[in-house]
């Protein structure tokens, strides 16, 4: 399956670190945003409704999944891990 995985992260989030950790282990390729170095990152953060990173946004096949902090099952089922 194609995918386009979107993390959204910033510098002090332990999360955000074992997600990205965690996706490489995976070989899943990803972008990361770092909503501190880029205010329209942050934009897009609250437009998605989250207030918290990480945030990841996966596109699939003209659909996509928001995941609100890092939620590994959650990613495993979308990313078919």
């Amino acid at each position: 399956m194609d995918y386009k995985v979107i993390i959204y992260t910033q510098q002090t989030c332990p999360p955000c670190f074992a997600e990205k950790e965690w996706l490489k282990s995976n070989n899943i390729a990803f972008e990361e945003r770092d909503i501190r170095q880029n205010p329209g990152y942050m934009d897009e953060v609250i437009k998605l409704g989250a207030s918290a990173t990480p945030v990841t946004l996966i596109e699939t096949e003209g659909k996509k999944e928001v995941v609100m902090g890092f939620q590994e099952e959650e990613l495993k089922k979308i990313l078919s891990v």
